[in-house]
């Protein structure tokens, strides 16, 4: 994009006013795909509701099976102009609800061999349901739209499940980003973080890399009344997760960069009196810096299996690096943030600091610049120390988020198609 700040297009005001009209019908989308979650890669009742939908909007292209589960839509302005890109992810997550409300999921489903209760606990139910929302004011607005607007459906953005692919960097490599080729791809994300109505956003980097760690401490089984026969890998493993605690507070200098060590599961044994072979942990390092990226991977490998030789159990560590840092085009984010002031209104804009979470996101914006920014769902008169955070089975979302989700993308898409079909 060349120099100068984006205006407001001409249809900011029908935009407005189409995404009200719809509002009604966004909430009992989004409450139709909580009470129904589908994981990863397993979105088949979701992406088939989408992609019915579009096609009923009469949208010039809607292909399935993207990525397994993903759907892209294409609908073509009747005035030409460049191609914009708007993303929504569908997937939910192992997670069983505890919020009361009258559309609570009660689904159960197969999740890498376990029985799990799921959820949408991270709000892909409102993406999902604000971009079909966004497809409907844009496809009303076909006559008037400048340009070209590519919907992408994405799949397993929470991760696939094990031995399988997925995501945005699956749909990428089926061609999800070509014929046409956007110039830019613009996306959201719910965050308890921010009360409702409030936008927030941030240019350069804004959400960490995401990589898998996979550590197996072998021992060697005994029995529990007499743990000098064996090696016990149960009481090595709990040596191993405190001591990578100081890989992150004693090693790594914090003033450059926030960084994440942290194991989320441990399993091993299957009696109370039996000391096992082996103990399997899997966690999670967050990272800004690819230099203390790679530093980290180093330093968490070493002390694990240094701890284990010291008792003498083997280890093996296995760091795959997964998202990669989501970095909103700085250039492009400025441009476009005077219309998220317009659609947040007057003291609900806020840059927001770096988020330790990750978003796979991130790959379409290795592909064209992206924009990636967040909207609130915290209740008015809700502490925000109080709001159950993204992943928590108590995650709530306030519904008036949708209708400010829906007028963001939709103004973000039309600013972007007329400024560029001004510039051509």
């Amino acid at each position: 994009m060349s120099e100068g700040t984006v205006t407001a297009s001409s249809l900011a005001a029908r935009i407005d006013a189409a995404a009200k009209e719809i509002e009604p019908q966004v909430v009992a989308w989004r409450r139709d795909f909580h009470a129904n979650p589908e994981l990863g890669n397993r979105e088949f009742r979701t992406s088939a509701i989408v992609a019915e939908y579009l096609k009923k909007l009469g949208l010039d292209e809607v292909r399935t099976g993207v990525a397994h589960t993903g759907v892209v839509g294409l609908l073509k302005g009747a005035l030409p102009g460049p191609v914009v890109a708007l993303r929504a992810d569908m997937d939910a997550l192992p997670v069983p609800e505890e919020v009361d409300i009258p559309f609570a999921s009660k689904v159960k489903a197969q999740w890498n061999g376990e029985s799990v209760g799921i959820m949408h606990a991270c709000g892909h139910d409102t993406h999902t349901a604000i971009l079909m929302g966004v497809a409907t004011v844009l496809a009303g607005l076909r006559a008037n739209l400048r340009g070209s607007v590519k919907f992408l459906f994405q799949p397993a953005e929470e991760g696939a499940p094990d031995g399988e692919d997925g995501g945005a960097k699956m749909m990428i490599a089926e061609g999800a980003m070509e014929k046409p080729v956007p110039q830019a791809v613009f996306g959201l994300h719910v965050t308890s973080r921010l009360p409702v109505g409030v936008i927030g956003y941030r240019p350069g980097p804004t959400m960490a890399a995401a990589d898998r760690l996979e550590i197996t401490v072998h021992g060697r089984q005994t029995h529990g009344a007499m743990p000098w026969f064996g090696v016990d890998p149960i009481v090595t493993a709990a040596q191993v997760v405190l001591g990578l605690q100081t890989v992150v507070s004693r090693t790594v200098d914090l003033t450059r960069e926030p960084a994440v060590v942290t194991i989320g599961m441990i399993r091993g044994g299957l009696r109370q009196n039996i000391i096992p072979d082996k103990v399997d942990m899997l966690g999670t390092i967050r990272t800004f810096d690819e230099e203390m990226q790679d530093d980290i991977h180093e330093r968490v490998t070493t002390l694990a299996e240094s701890i284990s030789r010291g008792s003498r159990a083997g280890c093996t560590v296995c760091i795959t690096k997964h998202y990669p840092v989501t970095i909103n085009d700085p250039v492009l984010t400025e441009k476009m943030v005077p219309t998220l002031g317009r659609v947040a209104g007057a003291g609900k804009l806020e840059l927001v600091p770096k988020v330790l979470g990750s978003e796979d996101f991130s790959f379409f914006q290795r592909v064209v610049p992206g924009l990636f920014f967040f909207v609130g769902v915290v209740p008015e008169g809700t502490a925000m120390k109080d709001a159950a955070p993204n992943h928590s089975p108590r995650f709530y979302v306030d519904e008036a988020c949708l209708e400010v989700g829906v007028r963001a993308l939709a103004n973000l898409a039309c600013d972007f198609l007329e400024a560029g079909a001004a510039r051509a």
